[in-house]
């Protein structure tokens, strides 16, 4: 042990220079903003109520309590229906809470004495005062043994289905993380600081923010993670220059500007997903895949989806792929005179895509030759965290509400999203604008992120039902156009990149979706997650990615296995690409004087927000 933490362990924890920071100066002043961010506190909560008493929103709130119920109750139901059972999870928290008093006794008993800590590190409980302060300290290792206490409950109750279990143990994590005690002004070191030398001054401006985030999410709180006015598309973000080409009721193609002489004669067709908008790619220059690509010599087209509203509800896959992927298709041969592409395909616009190319191989359209998924899952048996949200009862009631309207809020999504890693995407946040009432940092991801977009009813009904609860891609059963689909007819070569720590399309799920497909597949693993392990330029050099061919056996031999690269793997991809067809022609025009340009690039459709 360090001799810092040996300072931080000993007796120094009781020196008295280290409580005057928790001393109110001036209890007037704090009144008096106490007053003012209860007040503040009032206007958010007569903003969140005015839409539900007007009957503008109607929240379903008994649905996720019900849901909450009823699973934990089966894993309560296990412990409590044996008196020895019974008595085994008391001995598990009493033991554990007691090691937590003994500690602490310890402590003041010979604050001298450095004491052991066997608890896990965590980044919520960085303040030094976690550890020095006593109160703190009960507080900070209370809060960790009961967490662990309780997802031990769930790991090791039996008798529940795969589906219970997996809803339990996410349960579980949204509680703790939640209830943790660095998100409360009383039992956070640095938040009870932050109030004290600042008189409360911090929680009137955070109160306010909360009012202004409720007012802004229309009665439901959109909370601020990063500095909006910073940003803005078309300015500053989605900026590599382009046009506009064609437009559909659900989506526009863009086609942008060569920078080289020549360009790879065969054409570059993104599919992103409708979840989100196409500028990740495009985020700025620095980080742009889309540039790095025209950079490349390849003539990049990108499908821009609309933002569906009321008239878009009966909008299906069929619809999205005649009207998308194939409009697309249809415009990239107007526009270079090519009958075949590269194609791209990013998340679920991926999954689509694999769908697409399934039926083309029925159709005898050969007209993509070769396919790169980003992150995509085409089989869900190991789909993560969102599997929670779907089973039966959950999504007859979600087609529901899409129902009334014609399309799922974006909002909506994007919470999912966020609770996956609820500790870093949803509560630092709650801590720093609320409680802190500190602005967030301008972040152009984040600012992305937020930007989100609508589903259109249909569309998302049968990807929750096909995808995520029947899984009917991966088993040859998907019915589109008539016809039923299989993903062994799909044998053009495709490239398969997964991110390691991926909570969105895990990479043990891209991994086993790879074995589906019926031409050569290379899988390979990128570093870092879902977003920032495909947004990866390589002047950056950042992360890793490995490679070892196909997906065969297991995603853990595979990987130990597997070569590791430093540093992005575009440049891997389009070695991989240019192996496949590296003929180039005199770089193309926008529209290559068969189609006008209708706009400049990003195109309107990318401007709606929600």
């Amino acid at each position: 042990m360090d001799s810092t933490r040996e300072d931080t362990d000993s007796g120094a924890a009781f020196d008295p220079k280290l409580i005057e920071p928790y001393i109110v100066k001036d209890p007037q002043a704090l009144a008096i903003n106490a007053a003012k961010a209860l007040e503040n506190l009032g206007k958010a909560a007569s903003v969140w109520l005015k839409p539900r008493e007007s009957g503008e929103i109607i929240d379903p709130v008994g649905e996720p309590v019900t849901e909450l119920t009823r699973t934990m109750g089966k894993v309560a139901e296990y412990w409590m229906s044996d008196p020895k059972r019974t008595l085994e999870a008391q001995t598990h928290l009493l033991n554990a809470v007691f090691g937590v008093w003994s500690r602490s006794l310890a402590r003041f008993a010979a604050p001298e004495v450095p004491v052991t800590d066997p608890l896990p590190k965590d980044k919520r409980f960085s303040d030094e005062d976690w550890e020095r302060n006593p109160f703190f300290d009960f507080l900070r290792q209370t809060y960790v043994v009961l967490s662990q206490w309780a997802e031990k409950m769930v790991d090791e109750a039996q008798g529940l289905d795969e589906h219970t279990r997996h809803k339990a143990a996410f349960y579980v994590r949204q509680i703790t993380a939640a209830m943790s005690p660095a998100n409360f002004v009383a039992t956070n070191p640095q938040l009870y600081r932050e109030t004290v030398a600042s008189n409360g001054a911090n929680l009137v401006k955070g109160m306010q923010m909360l009012a202004e985030d409720i007012e802004a999410g229309g009665g439901d709180l959109k909370m601020r993670q990063t500095d909006n006015s910073k940003f803005a598309v078309g300015i500053n973000m989605a900026v590599t220059p382009g046009k506009v080409i064609a437009q559909s009721d659900i989506c526009e193609v863009i086609q942008y500007e060569a920078t080289t002489e020549t360009v790879l004669k065969r054409p570059l067709l993104i599919c992103p997903p409708w979840i989100n908008k196409f500028y990740i790619l495009d985020l700025n220059p620095q980080k742009s895949f889309i540039k790095w690509c025209v950079d490349q010599g390849h003539t990049v087209f990108v499908i821009s989806w609309v933002n569906p509203d009321e008239r878009h509800a009966d909008k299906g896959w069929e619809a999205y792929i005649r009207e998308g992927v194939d409009f697309a298709l249809d415009t990239v041969e107007k526009a270079t005179g090519e009958k075949q592409v590269n194609a791209i395909g990013y998340c679920v616009g991926g999954t689509m895509l694999a769908a697409a190319l399934a039926l083309h191989a029925q159709e005898n359209n050969q007209r993509i030759a070769s396919a790169t998924l980003f992150t995509t899952q085409v089989d869900f048996t190991y789909a993560g965290d969102l599997k929670v949200f779907v089973d039966e009862g959950q999504l007859t009631s979600l087609e529901a509400r899409m129902q009334e309207s014609g399309y799922l809020d974006g909002s909506k999504m994007a919470s999912a999203f966020n609770m996956l890693r609820a500790s870093e995407l949803i509560w630092p946040y709650f801590v720093n604008n609320y409680l802190k009432g500190q602005d967030p940092m301008p972040f152009d991801l984040l600012f992305w992120n937020s930007d989100s977009t609508r589903m259109a009813a249909a569309n998302h009904s049968y990807y929750l039902r096909n995808c995520y609860l029947n899984n009917t891609l991966s088993q040859g059963k998907m019915q589109l156009a008539g016809k039923t689909l299989s993903l062994k007819d799909v044998r053009i070569p495709i490239y398969n990149l997964a991110t390691r720590e991926d909570h969105i399309a895990p990479a043990k799920s891209v991994f086993v979706g790879s074995s589906l497909f019926g031409g050569p597949v290379d899988f390979v693993l990128a570093g870092s997650g879902h977003i920032a392990g495909v947004v990866n330029p390589p002047d950056k050099n950042k992360y890793q990615f490995w490679t070892n061919g196909a997906a065969v056996g297991s995603y853990e031999d595979w990987l130990a296995e597997a070569k590791e690269t430093t540093g992005s793997w575009w440049p891997h991809w389009q070695t991989w690409i240019e192996a496949l067809d590296d003929a180039r022609v005199p770089a193309r025009a926008p529209g290559g004087g068969a189609l006008n340009a209708i706009a400049d690039a990003p195109g309107a459709y990318v401007m709606a927000r929600v």
